[in-house]
């Protein structure tokens, strides 16, 4: 009789301890998504947008940064340091959202072009 009652307490500890966890895991989801809603809040109407980063080295970075309306600046960030390496104009500038609509390969097309090119590979 004990060993049941033993084992009805750790079922029933186990099913608070699991609650207490799936409770922590939708705290933290929702405490995440309003702290995002709130900060992209704050960033509309800001007259600096990143508009691409790339990594160059560990620490040095070349980024793309739209100041004021129609004006794109180069910078190079390190460590202690940013550079401004030089102006774009907006013709110059392929934003993200149009290379994505642009772009249809699907990941069957991508598949078919590396065998073809390991293939090709292959015959030489």
């Amino acid at each position: 009789m004990i060993l049941l009652a033993s084992a009805g307490e750790s079922i029933f500890e186990l099913i608070v301890v699991l609650v207490i966890f799936v409770g922590i895991l939708f705290l933290t989801y929702y405490t995440t998504k309003w702290i995002a809603g709130y900060q992209k809040g704050r960033m509309v109407n800001q007259n600096l947008e990143l508009i691409e980063t790339l990594k160059i080295t560990n620490n040095k970075y070349v980024q793309i940064i739209r100041a004021g309306k129609d004006k794109y600046l180069v910078i190079g960030v390190g460590k202690d340091e940013i550079s401004r390496l030089g102006e774009l104009t907006e013709d110059e500038v392929k934003l993200l959202s149009e290379d994505a609509s642009e772009r249809k390969d699907t990941f069957h097309d991508i598949l078919d072009s590396f065998r073809k090119n390991h293939n090709e590979e292959d015959d030489k």
